[in-house]
């Protein structure tokens, strides 16, 4: 039996896998943005769609949600993403975590009536999430150049790869959810996560000479955070012990 278009849209993102991740980081380049001027015209871009449609709606689903309507949704969408979550988790040996999100998943969508309610925390099973970027980062894959994607905003080549993976590869709704569904939770997903990140928004426009900039440093600062898990990050080099003292000779 010939496999379906969807298998074979997945068989073929992961054969190109390796060619895209194929990007050498710009090690001349401080910030690692060679394609500066291109991001600052898609960030552009992207601030004009942010202030005529995604912020409006943000703000009004911020003013006319109440604020248990809202963790009741932000619960859901969270319970549909659990399964990208728990795979991903196994895909970096983190065996505990990949069983605290299973167990996740299993409690909300049932005694959380499908994710509405995180019971799951209540027992124990706090949330975290994870992502194939983060996995590729775990496996060593470097963060390529900074990039400004058209409506998703900031990103890389490794988290793009991810994206990509996670949508469409590890993601259960990919395979079996109609697309009308597909588009009204990345619709839903959309308005809210940038609700949330209002305060945010306006603080960093309010305090930055260069918004560009300040979102770039922000956005990598909190991927770093993500692959660590909330370790603290050491610097290997203070470990680095010379075999011998320069300033004795040796006989």
């Amino acid at each position: 039996m010939a496999p379906n278009p969807r298998t074979r849209a997945a068989l073929a993102l992961l054969a190109a896998l390796p060619l895209m991740l194929r990007v050498a980081p710009a090690a001349a380049e401080p910030v690692d943005d060679p394609l500066e001027p291109l991001n600052r015209a898609v960030f552009a871009l992207n601030r004009v769609m942010d202030g005529t449609v995604l912020e409006p709606l943000a703000e009004f689903y911020d003013y006319a949600v109440p604020d248990y309507g809202k963790r009741r949704v932000a619960d859901f969408l969270a319970n549909l993403r659990a399964p990208v979550v728990f795979v991903n988790d196994l895909l970096q040996g983190e065996r505990e975590r990949a069983g605290v999100a299973l167990g996740r998943f299993l409690v909300n969508s049932t005694l959380g009536l499908f994710g509405l309610f995180d019971i799951a925390a209540r027992l124990g099973l706090p949330p975290h999430e994870e992502d194939f970027g983060q996995t590729l980062a775990v496996w060593g894959v470097e963060e390529g150049p900074y990039l400004v994607l058209p409506v998703l905003g900031p990103s890389n080549p490794r988290d793009l790869v991810g994206l990509l993976m996670d949508g469409f590869v590890f993601d259960p709704a990919a395979w079996v959810a109609p697309g009308r569904f597909r588009l009204g939770r990345a619709a839903a997903a959309a308005v809210v996560r940038r609700a949330e990140l209002d305060p945010f928004l306006d603080e960093l426009r309010a305090r930055s000479l260069d918004e560009y900039a300040a979102l770039r440093s922000a956005y990598r600062q909190r991927r770093a955070a993500a692959i660590r898990n909330g370790r603290v990050a050491v610097d290997e080099s203070l470990y680095e012990l010379p075999l011998e003292d320069p300033g004795e000779e040796t006989p």
